[in-house]
């Protein structure tokens, strides 16, 4: 199976080259983020026409977060366990939800499509929202993991955590001033090895962007961001025999700020291969 998530900033706006990206690299099994769009609004004709079926969660204009598949999807969920909700000005246990996660379960692997709230500023209340939202991902996902050890599981997706210094090439971003960097941030991200999850795209791709915002020249410069990530149990971790960040989309016409991030998995088992190493260390 080939996997991959791409923040993909409206599906209306890049249908188009969504698709011929599905297309031409393979893809199995595609997350989307921010999709922008209410599922009736969504663009599954271009999809289907190229041999995909779309599970799509959006409630309006704004967030969003769809899977499109090649291979048959169940067990189609639109929030996790405990997920917090959000409204401005709101501060009651019972906010209502945003369309920021939807799972599905294909070929025996349970993946996450997951847009991350942003936090906005370090004192702003969606900053606290994100950290409760990141807590109670965490705990569902250890959850999951605890009734099934041997479970497959991708929380894949735009997590707006920049985990390690050197994952930030954003001179505009600073740690003590901006939200992505902080001490708490980095400890809800660092927090899922503790569930059974680790980010199995660094051992094989130690450095790489995957976002760069589309003011100041921030691309040609690569004053980049490494926001995107899949995160595997170990059972899904054994099954990684190759990644790729896809910077490439990041150019032509109208693209995305943010870029593909794509694994290859092979349950076939091979005894001669090593373990996927941890990375959080």
């Amino acid at each position: 199976m080939r996997l991959a998530t791409w923040n993909i900033n409206s599906i209306r706006t890049r249908v188009d080259r969504t698709v011929e990206f599905l297309v031409r690299e393979d893809i199995d099994v595609l997350a989307l983020q921010e999709i922008k769009c209410k599922p009736e609004q969504f663009p599954y004709a271009q999809f289907e026409a190229a041999g995909y079926q779309v599970e799509a969660h959006g409630l309006n204009q704004w967030n969003g977060v769809a899977i499109a598949s090649r291979l048959p999807m169940s067990d189609i969920e639109t929030s996790f366990a405990g997920q917090p909700g959000f409204k401005k000005g709101y501060d009651g246990p019972d906010a209502p939800l945003e369309a920021r996660a939807l799972s599905a379960t294909i070929d025996g692997v349970k993946v996450w499509s997951l847009y991350v709230p942003n936090g906005r500023a370090l004192d702003d209340p969606h900053y606290a929202y994100k950290l409760h939202w990141l807590d109670e991902l965490r705990q569902a996902a250890a959850s999951d993991l605890q009734q099934n050890p041997d479970l497959p599981l991708a929380l894949v997706g735009d997590f707006n955590i920049i985990p390690f210094p050197q994952d930030n090439g954003d001179p505009d971003i600073a740690e003590g001033v901006s939200t992505h960097v902080s001490p708490e941030e980095r400890a809800a991200f660092f927090a899922f090895q503790d569930a059974g999850l680790i980010d199995v795209v660094r051992p094989l791709i130690p450095e790489g962007f995957t976002y760069w915002d589309y003011q100041r020249l921030k691309f040609p410069r690569n004053e980049g961001i490494r926001i995107d990530f899949v995160l595997g149990s170990r059972a899904l971790a054994d099954a990684v025999k190759g990644a790729t960040i896809h910077r490439d989309e990041r150019k032509g016409t109208q693209p995305s700020d943010h870029v593909p991030v794509a694994v290859d998995l092979d349950f076939g088992g091979d005894e001669d291969d090593d373990d996927m190493p941890m990375i959080f260390a």
